[in-house]
């Protein structure tokens, strides 16, 4: 059974605001971070080092997962400090050293279950096998010959078992990878199958989807651009891996070009996608980019993305007062828990801390913090494949995506919308309504009963900056999705269940810093069941400063004659209240276009911006909106897309 050491203490030192004068961390800093979630995840170990028994929730694999997760993941930050710190970090070398001999003894009654026992083992097992190659001079060359050989076993169970085709098919790459390094069996035809699989889920610069649907998260980050790179470290001499490392490094170097705008400037990533609660993992690209120099990036500017990611959840309670990591955001939040969550899950951060491999003398470390893009000007960007138009604005130094091309399914799918992929925009300062049917970032029909429609399944119509106004077009048709309750567990994908069809919308977002001019086109009400459109503005929470607003546009359009605010009083994963406003028309909505102005901005004393509408022309047919700052958009390419 797990020990009951007494809590450990975290020392940290100064703050350094010269070499980061952003963040103030150094590598001192990191280190003293890690450390202290590895000796706090130690206390729960198992006297033989094979098991951590973290307390709080269990996944649904059980508590053999569960404890293996714990060690493995671990692990992986140990062996980035073993890496970047080899004469230093004996003591965790000798602590993993126990388990990994206990975890594989065939005659231990607590040994793991092995990857062609158990799924999840499949997972962990990478996280073993780049930790041992990493550290192989250091700690695998000196593990007896019969612990080499209980480890090279319990690998070469992952030989020719099957891996879904999403970001698993690392996991058997690296661990077959390692094995042929060490003489072990491996499979080649595993090892090439994956890697196409890999680059058939490739998509445009530098952009993969986890799996055959439109799912765009950050395992682009911390999977598909941190494996490749890693595999160069394990096997560079390996001809498959030599013929790859101009095209995967090219790949990353264009993935960080867009990823760098997407972290705020209070350290905040993109808050979209499955997984949060690995948290700093989100910095793991910005490292993986300096391991092999295979980046745009300065050292200085990649060191601030970051640690000021890694900053942000340490000021945010992301570390308990037991030194541990917790299912959650911020703090603690058990309903963001999913099926396959254990306790030790959250350890997947470790893969933010990449960046402790490199030795303290790399420019990694030694460059000044250099400010993000959002910290130096508004910005805009197009990223097509997932179909998000980027808008960061300085003066309050949040990044703000619209989404016209991601919902984790494909088009023509009729699903209810998951929450951290198919809302019409996410931020680096809110966080999505967990609820499937929500009025976050919406334009949604509600029936006589109160249900509201699903937008999953809409086709990507492209985007386009028009002289500093970013738009994106989506269309289809939504649906009233009765849930099955039966339908399986949640990775990711919005619920099945039965449809009910309701009318096709076209949603045009213009955006230009913190506003959006949202343009909408219904068409087909009359053969759908009748209903109210409503449109909603962003999630907030009501201490945290933001301010979120949505109007209708004078003298344009359908009018929307109705208005209200959302909330609901209990915590959620940023806060204790959340609130949306939402405008929409009060009786039935018929076939028309409708315009709303969205806002989101954290500047003091903000209130919802305003565009107008100027007509022009006596008959009426000509115009344009006009942003708050004087740029416009004409009515005629307004409707060109809303047409398209």
């Amino acid at each position: 059974m797990p020990t009951t050491a007494p809590p450990v203490s975290l020392a940290l030192p100064p703050l350094d605001h010269r070499l980061s004068p952003h963040t103030g961390l150094t590598r001192e800093h990191w280190c003293a971070y890690a450390d202290y979630l590895l000796r706090s995840a130690h206390r729960y170990a198992t006297e033989d080092h094979a098991n951590l028994h973290l307390p709080g929730a269990n996944s649904a694999y059980g508590p053999a997962s569960d404890s293996l997760e714990a060690f493995a993941r671990t692990f992986l930050l140990a062996s980035f400090r073993i890496k970047g710190d080899p004469e230093g970090t004996g003591w965790l070398a000798d602590w993993y050293a126990q388990g990994l001999d206990a975890g594989t003894d065939p005659a231990n009654p607590d040994r793991w279950p092995t990857p062609g026992e158990l799924g999840q083992a499949k997972v962990e097992a990478a996280s073993l096998a780049v930790g041992l190659a990493l550290t192989r001079e250091v700690l695998w060359d000196k593990l007896p010959q019969r612990v080499q050989e209980q480890l090279v076993a319990w690998f070469e169970t992952v030989i020719g078992e099957e891996y879904p085709p999403i970001n698993w098919v690392w996991f058997q790459i690296v661990v077959e990878t390692f094995l042929a390094s060490v003489g072990g069996k491996y499979s080649d035809e595993d090892i090439d199958a994956g890697l196409a699989i890999h680059d058939s889920l490739y998509r445009s610069h530098g952009w993969f989807a986890d799996g055959p649907e439109r799912a765009y998260d950050h395992y682009v980050g911390w999977a598909f651009q941190v494996y490749p790179q890693l595999l160069q470290l394990m096997a560079p001499e390996d001809p498959r891996v030599k013929a790859r490392a101009q095209l995967d490094g090219g790949r990353l170097a264009d993935f960080l070009d867009d990823a760098v705008h997407l972290v705020g400037a209070n350290g905040a990533p993109l808050i979209q996608g499955r997984s949060l609660i690995y948290r700093f993992a989100a910095a793991a690209p910005f490292w993986s980019g300096q391991l092999l120099g295979n980046t745009r990036l300065s050292a200085g500017l990649s060191r601030r993305a970051a640690s000021g990611i890694l900053d942000y959840f340490l000021k945010r309670a992301s570390i308990t007062d037991d030194g541990l990591l917790s299912i959650g955001f911020h703090g603690e939040f058990p309903g963001m828990k999913q099926s396959y969550s254990g306790a030790g899950s959250p350890y997947w951060a470790a893969k933010g801390m990449l960046g402790l491999a490199l030795p303290a003398n790399h420019a990694a470390w030694t460059a000044v913090e250099e400010p993000l893009p959002v910290e130096v000007s508004d910005t805009r960007r197009l990223l097509a494949a997932p179909g998000w138009q980027v808008n960061g604005t300085v003066a309050d130094g949040v990044v703000r995506i619209r989404n016209h091309g991601t919902d984790h399914a494909n088009a023509g799918v009729a699903v209810a919308d998951s929450p951290l992929y198919a809302r019409l925009g996410y931020s680096t300062s809110t966080f999505p309504d967990l609820e499937p049917e929500s009025l976050d970032n919406s334009v949604v029909l509600m029936d006589g009963d109160g249900r509201l429609t699903h937008r999953t399944g809409f086709e990507y119509l492209g985007q386009q900056d028009l002289d500093g106004v970013l738009v994106g077009v989506s269309r289809g048709t939504v649906n009233w999705i009765a849930v099955d309750p039966n339908a399986g567990p949640d990775h990711g994908s919005g619920a099945k269940g039965t449809a009910t069809a309701g009318p096709e919308v076209t949603v045009v977002s213009a955006t230009r810093g913190s506003v959006e001019l949202r343009l909408v086109r219904v068409r087909g009400t009359a053969s759908a069941p009748a209903a109210t459109l409503r449109m909603g503005g962003w999630p907030v929470d009501a201490g945290s400063g933001m301010v979120s607003g949505i109007h209708p546009v004078a003298g344009f359009g359908s009018l929307l004659d109705n208005a209200g605010t959302w909330r609901r009083d209990e915590p959620h994963p940023m806060g204790e209240q959340l609130t949306i406003p939402w405008i929409g028309t009060s009786g039935t909505a018929n076939d028309g276009d409708y315009a709303a102005v969205v806002v989101l901005t954290g500047e003091a004393g903000a209130s919802a911006a305003s565009i107008s509408f100027v007509p022009d022309g006596q008959d009426g047919a000509g115009g344009r909106f006009e942003f708050p700052d004087g740029t416009t958009l004409t009515l005629a390419a307004a409707l060109e897309f809303l047409s398209s």
